[in-house]
């Protein structure tokens, strides 16, 4: 894909009303009326992060440097038209100061244009900016629109997880925590004006294989929703837990009645206190691990492997633990 940088004519510049950050906003109003108060609102409503620069600190950003850094990346399709697909937020802000007489220049914008891009191309494009780039959308976002990919652009899974960075199994679970929450948790509500995105990390964590194993044994995904949405699922992390809890009957009925961490420590008080252990290193621990696992006899191996015991139960829960913390201590800052 060749480009070209170009300073384009700001009216010659049209937002896309598809960007999936914004896509969930714009559906509420019609896109021929929509108007730049509304605009501004749907730009602005995006969830804010560390990795993210909000609406109004990017407003008041361009204002005092008089101008953007990084240029726009836009589409100049056949028909003449130039549509953003990676800058929707800073087009609207210089079309806001030039229609306010803001001072400064805002007749035009730094942009790197390709000409006629078809769609697989702007996906890459989008993916690669704000999935596995430096302006991440939210995770609700990113779920929604590989969401659209895989199920109505009908692209091969193999093609959105290449565009992605090769990351499967992320992929994965992004789209089916974005259909179980659309499904078990959006109806549920009163109102749509009750859905809350910010609750999709919960539905994120219960794709994890034992996680939603254990939770289907003795519930369904509309009582998962349900807890959600009571606050019996405090935090999305605890979902890790809710395995262990849910072996536990005593624990499982404070889950139903508070919530998954007042449950968890059920279940230590459950659990014979191991002194001796409390005093060994978290370095002889894994090594102590490591060693057992590598020498373990053969006969012993069979039993876990091919029973339902509790050993397994605890290991899947290990593996789940020690994924997220080793992902987390090595993400750089």
């Amino acid at each position: 894909m060749e480009s070209k940088y170009r300073d384009l004519i700001i009216e010659e510049v049209e937002l896309d009303m598809n960007n999936p950050r914004i896509a969930k906003f714009i559906e509420m109003y019609d896109k021929d009326t929509l108007n730049s108060e509304q605009l501004a609102l749907a730009l602005g409503s995006g969830v804010e992060d560390s990795n993210q620069t909000n609406y109004s600190s990017l407003y008041n950003s361009i204002k005092t440097n008089r101008g953007i850094i990084h240029p726009i990346i836009v589409n100049h399709q056949l028909d003449g038209k130039y549509v953003v697909i990676e800058g929707n937020t800073r087009v609207q802000i210089y079309k806001e100061f030039k229609e306010n007489n803001i001072d400064g220049n805002w007749n035009t914008i730094p942009a790197i244009v390709y000409e006629n891009l078809n769609d697989s191309e702007i996906h890459a494009i989008r993916l690669q900016s704000h999935l596995v780039g430096p302006r991440e959308w939210d995770p609700y976002s990113k779920a929604k629109y590989l969401y659209y990919l895989s199920n109505e652009e009908n692209l091969p899974m193999s093609q959105v997880i290449d565009f992605c960075g090769g990351k499967s199994s992320e992929v994965t679970k992004y789209i089916n925590a974005y259909q179980d929450m659309e499904k078990y948790y959006r109806p549920q509500l009163n109102s749509d004006d009750e859905f809350d995105q910010r609750e999709f990390s919960k539905f994120f964590e219960l794709q994890n294989s034992s996680v939603k194993t254990a939770l289907l044994a003795n519930y369904t995904m509309e009582d998962y929703a349900k807890w959600v949405i009571n606050g019996n699922v405090d935090t999305a992390i605890n979902v890790r837990k809710l395995p262990q809890i849910l072996r536990d009957e005593e624990a499982t009925k404070v889950l139903l009645k508070s919530n998954i961490k007042e449950a968890y420590e059920k279940t230590i008080t459950n659990k014979p206190e191991y002194k001796d252990l409390k005093a060994v290193s978290l370095e002889q621990l894994c090594v102590e691990l490591t060693n057992r696992m590598n020498n373990m006899p053969l006969k012993d191996y069979k039993d876990i492997k091919n029973e339902n015991n509790e050993i397994k139960s605890y290991l899947t829960d290990l593996k789940e633990n020690l994924d997220w913390f080793v992902n987390d201590i090595s993400a750089k800052e």
